[in-house]
């Protein structure tokens, strides 16, 4: 994909940011850049407002943002005629209420996977985006790396054959650390699931955005560290608490599941958040009749790309991808300069941004999150009742 140099008028569009943690300063980051990157872009984000619960937080992202107003509650964005548009990296439990009452408003919302606590509450996100005619974004990122829609447009024309098996990874150890603080990610209340929402959620849709629908799944998942630490104060991120009164873990570290696509493909999904040596070890398989593709997130500009008609000890060829895949170009003028995560975040930015432009969706949309969600609350059914489950959307 290439865009134009030549920047067009453009019109000030102001955004606020629900949830000031890690997330909530990558979405800031990104509408700060996007223009950088995307200047044929008719939109100039304008960064309006910031709300946090936490005491301070809000202040000090203004202070180091330049957001224009810091508030407490989020409900003060709502009301706020400044704001167009609202990115949500609140915590899960948060995401229907505030997701609906801004769509409700009449703002347009860029919002954090999982999108909720389940499919029932990606699918109210959704239905309140297109009752109000506004737009929706879901932080599906790794789906923008360009590798990655190199790959799905190897698999789409056919050049891998016909997709036998795949394999999806999303190994890490930010919370293997036992002094790892019992925040409301491993609540049930506060967080809903655990890995599933942390890391499968991202898995789901890169075998969907590369593999097609999900047809039936099998699952299992199990907790290691069954206890942790309470914390004393406000935490951001994966921090660590000693010596507090230890509560429950009541989501689950790993997960394993089978997978069965409509095409015939089969998959296998693994994730886990306390793989001891492994640090965001993300990645994918993908292997058919006449060839086969490989992508490591760590080295985010590379795909193994096997392709022929050998058929045994067929080689593998590293392609570095460069300004001919995806939106590459917009960042670095040649071949495996490295992009970063938070470059991939700017792309989702663009494309939540150009959605609000011209009123079509682009990247990934609420429909994505419903989807992704689906197949979660199947894995889940699964663990619980040893069986194959389809996905229900609805």
């Amino acid at each position: 994909m290439t865009t134009p140099s030549t920047p067009p008028s453009r019109r000030p569009f102001g955004v606020a940011v629900a949830g000031f943690g890690w997330m909530g300063r990558v979405h800031s980051q990104a509408y700060a850049r996007v223009l950088h990157h995307f200047p044929a872009l008719s939109l100039a984000p304008e960064l309006v407002a910031v709300a946090d619960e936490v005491p301070g937080r809000a202040a000090e992202a203004a202070a180091q943002f330049g957001f224009d107003t810091a508030v407490n509650d989020w409900r003060d964005l709502a009301t706020d005629r400044r704001v167009r548009a609202v990115s949500i990296a609140a915590p899960n439990f948060l995401h229907r209420e505030i997701g609906v009452a801004m769509a409700q408003a009449g703002k347009h919302i860029w919002i954090e996977k999982p999108v909720g606590l389940s499919t029932a509450d990606a699918a109210a996100v959704a239905d309140a985006v297109q009752a109000a005619g506004v737009q929706g974004a879901v932080g599906f990122n790794y789906r923008n790396a360009p590798a990655v829609g190199y790959a799905r447009e190897l698999v789409a024309a056919g050049d891998l054959g016909t997709v036998t098996h795949a394999r999806f990874r999303l190994l890490s150890d930010y919370a293997a650390h036992p002094d790892g603080a019992l925040s409301w990610r491993y609540e049930r209340e506060r967080g809903g699931s655990g890995v599933l929402g942390d890391l499968a959620s991202h898995g789901v849709d890169l075998a969907w955005y590369l593999l097609g629908d999900i047809e039936s799944l099998v699952a299992d998942s199990a907790t290691f560290l069954t206890e942790r630490a309470r914390p004393t104060g406000a935490t951001t991120g994966h921090g660590r608490a000693t010596g507090g009164e230890l509560g429950p873990v009541e989501n689950e570290d790993y997960l394993g599941s089978l997978l069965r696509f409509a095409s015939g493909a089969r998959a296998t999904l693994e994730a886990s958040r306390v793989a001891v040596g492994e640090q965001n070890n993300y990645g994918f398989e993908i292997h058919g009749t006449k060839g086969a593709v490989f992508w490591d997130f760590r080295r985010m500009g590379e795909l193994g790309v096997s392709v022929g008609t050998a058929y045994q000890d067929q080689s593998v060829s590293t392609v570095y991808v460069g300004p001919a895949h995806g939106y590459y170009g917009a960042f670095q003028p040649g071949s495996a300069t490295s992009m970063s995560y938070d470059d991939l975040k700017v792309i989702e930015a663009y494309e939540f941004l150009r959605s609000v432009a011209d009123g079509t969706p682009h990247g990934a949309t609420l429909d994505d999150a419903v989807r992704s969600a689906a197949a979660l609350d199947a894995m889940a059914e699964s663990v619980v009742t040893g069986t194959w489950v389809s996905p229900v959307t609805r």
